[in-house]
């Protein structure tokens, strides 16, 4: 399989997960059946948009757009579908954790194919796997997964991106390394929804008193 060939399959499979948890959300809103296209496209190109500003590359919907057409058939098929979810919030949060663990390997060939050094490959992983969700919790007025507290989220698309990267400098094939970042996400982002890891997160701690001054 070429480079060329895995990157548009990543973006495919981008593309259509995190549609699918766009038109989740656009269902707990509420939403009609042109919003739900809206917050899925948004959602699916959102991170890859971004990404291909940044590296002055074609964006990817433009060069193909039967991207857009891949996340409008997930915005209907979630449409009329969605009210068969016993939880669309618990299943919102695991298709989620798959649609970034897509998105992060194609952020990451995306950068690598325009010949970046890796903290460009790293920072474009994280760029597309966390915006397009991130543009959808803001839109739709939900608290953005990326920032809920102590959750491992964006830590998941460092982790990977950085996996991925290391994999290469150690001579590791472009898709055993691709592969090998998606499973870091995923299994970082999982163990965060089931077993609940998380990082340490700041607390607030009250203002020490000031020592008592001494005499002359």
């Amino acid at each position: 399989m070429t480079p060329e060939t895995a990157l548009q399959l990543l973006d495919y499979a981008a593309v259509a997960v995190f549609a699918v948890t766009g038109a989740l959300v656009a269902s707990r809103s509420q939403l009609d059946v042109v919003g739900f296209i809206f917050i899925a496209c948004l959602t699916a190109t959102g991170g890859g948009t971004t990404r291909d500003a940044i590296l002055d590359r074609t964006v990817f919907w433009v060069a193909d757009p039967v991207i857009l057409a891949v996340a409008t058939a997930a915005a209907i098929l979630v449409f009329f579908t969605a009210h068969l979810l016993e939880s669309r919030y618990r299943a919102l949060l695991w298709i989620d954790a798959f649609a970034l663990a897509a998105a992060v390997p194609a952020g990451v060939a995306a950068a690598q194919a325009s010949g970046q050094d890796w903290p460009i490959v790293i920072v474009m992983g994280m760029v597309t796997g966390c915006l397009g969700g991130l543009m959808r919790d803001v839109v739709c007025n939900e608290v953005p997964l990326v920032l809920k507290q102590g959750e491992l989220y964006v830590t998941c698309a460092f982790a990977g991106a950085g996996t991925a990267v290391l994999a290469g400098l150690a001579g590791a094939p472009e898709m055993v390394a691709l592969a090998a970042c998606a499973l870091v996400v995923l299994v970082l982002r999982a163990g965060s929804l089931a077993f609940g890891w998380r990082l340490p997160v700041y607390r607030t701690r009250p203002p020490q008193p000031g020592r008592p001054k001494r005499g002359p």
